[in-house]
């Protein structure tokens, strides 16, 4: 068994990251003669709640700020509290206990406690996360920051810098890997990855930052894969570029710790027509990035499958920057489904959205490494290619001076839940839920967005931090570039 163990860091995170929860729930089955083909011991715990029974819960530590958590409990009800709160401790004088207004549950959270059909979500009705969630949490996975309020209008929590105190202020006190990361480490059989959902262009940031270097101390051999959500909207010219010297931190001190990084921009400019996404919606934005997030990091928990991690890699290993793009129902719409060409699929720089860099030109772009998944449509090829056969296609593409490539096939559809907004995706022409194509591509775009980055941060930063930034953003930057070596193979002859 090969477990990952996912982390959440931040409201935006864990929008997304409810979403992902939905649909590996919705993959459960609960007859016998029923199989998924779904391993879901690679994101579940197996437990046992308050009352002797069996639970399945999320391998995941859940951050948000004080007032992020909307309505979810630390204890539910598989986990109900069970000691005694009620102690005075030392103070033997008369208590004054002032209780804020409690937040009331949603009709959707109602009707999933009753067990009654459950009512259209809408971007009204959603206000929290929590407010759409259709899983049970162990209580560990409850982790509330009280230092910060979220949406605070007098200490707002979004400056790189703050979140990389607070990291070091909590880890001080607490030592947070050892509190909160390693009990669901040490239920694995054999942790595979550690997952990150985070904010990139505000101060956590600089919480994961810190985070990573910890966890890469402590689990220096596991891969480590950053989903890095930027904010979309458009802001004045200020907000902007503190958003943009965010982002320059986040590249510069996560990057090179992660085996995947991937930059999402909630939500790109441009939008196919035949989506209708309201933007002002966190649930809606997030809930069309994770049917990409989702279907991309597929093969990781498909049986069929073993080597998503090697396919990640490229042809030299220096490549972990990447861009996530997909296109929904491929073959509607005009477009083509990917072709077969020797036993693998052609590479794409074409996609209906880019949540990476927004719809920018991709087609002079140079491609190094793409991760592609197609599920839907297409039956799975029941002949799995040997090591030897795909190392022998990696040895022609690398000869063909041709962009390393993996391609992953299902014929599972992307199902439609109750929790997404109604709508939104476009309607298959065939059976239930949205096929979709999706990819990771490793291109010289990224060498383009870094130089840019790197332009901004030249007017932000102080010196001595400007110097350190841009050496080591350049030093990324390179890798991207197109001709660049790394010199390995010369030092083989």
């Amino acid at each position: 068994m090969h477990e990952i163990v996912t982390l959440q860091l931040g409201q935006r995170a864990n929008y997304l990251a409810t979403h992902f929860w939905n649909l590996q729930e919705s993959y459960f089955t609960y007859n016998e003669s029923e199989e998924t083909p779904i391993d879901h011991d690679v994101h579940f715990r197996p437990g046992v709640g308050a009352d002797g029974s069996e639970t399945f819960t999320p391998r995941t530590v859940i951050y948000d700020l004080k007032g992020g958590f909307g309505t979810l409990r630390k204890y539910n009800a598989l986990y109900e509290l069970s000691e005694d709160a009620s102690g005075q401790g030392l103070w033997d004088g008369q208590e004054v206990v002032q209780r804020q207004a409690p937040i009331l549950q949603s009709d959707y959270q109602k009707s999933l406690d009753l067990g009654t059909s459950a009512p259209r979500l809408t971007s009204e009705t959603v206000r929290y996360w929590s407010d759409y969630n259709r899983v049970f949490y162990h209580p560990r996975s409850i982790v509330q920051m009280n230092e910060y309020e979220l949406n605070s209008q007098i200490m707002p929590f979004e400056d790189w810098n703050m979140g990389e105190e607070l990291f070091n202020d909590l880890d001080k006190e607490h030592d947070l890997l050892d509190r909160d990361v390693r009990p669901f480490a040490e239920e694995c059989d054999q942790l595979r990855a550690l997952q990150l959902f985070s904010g990139a262009d505000d101060a956590w940031g600089g919480f994961t930052a810190r985070y990573i270097d910890r966890l890469r101390d402590e689990y220096g051999k596991k891969s480590i894969w950053v989903w890095a959500i930027e904010d979309g909207t458009k802001v004045q010219r200020h907000q902007q570029l503190k958003k943009d010297t965010n982002k320059a931190k986040s590249i510069y001190s996560i990057s090179p710790q992660s085996n995947l990084y991937v930059p999402i921009m909630d939500l790109p400019p441009k939008l196919p027509s035949y989506l209708q996404v309201d933007r002002r919606s966190h649930w809606q934005t997030t809930a069309l990035i994770s049917s990409a997030v989702e279907t991309v990091t597929l093969p990781s928990r498909l049986r069929p499958y073993h080597d998503f991690e090697s396919s990640l890699t490229g042809d030299d290993g220096t490549h972990n920057i990447y861009e996530l793009q997909t296109t929904l129902n491929p073959g509607q719409h005009g477009r083509k489904l990917p072709t077969k060409e020797d036993g693998s699929s052609k590479a794409e720089n074409d996609f209906d959205i880019d949540f990476t860099y927004g719809g920018e030109s991709s087609k002079s772009a140079h491609l190094f490494n793409q991760v592609q998944v197609m599920r839907g449509d297409e039956p799975e090829d029941p002949t799995e290619a040997t090591e030897a056969e795909l190392g022998h296609i990696r040895k022609l593409r690398l000869f063909n001076s041709e962009p390393m490539l993996q391609s992953y096939r299902t014929p599972l559809r992307l199902p439609i839940l109750d929790s997404f907004p109604q709508g939104m995706y476009p309607k298959s022409q065939s059976g239930s839920g949205v096929s979709v194509l999706a990819a990771l591509t490793a291109s010289s775009r990224t060498a383009d967005r870094i130089k840019a980055i790197e332009r901004t941060t030249a007017r932000m930063l102080s010196v001595d931090e400007r110097e350190a930034m841009i050496n080591g953003l350049g030093e990324i930057r390179e890798s991207y570039e197109t001709g660049w070596s790394s010199g390995s193979e010369d030092d083989d002859d």
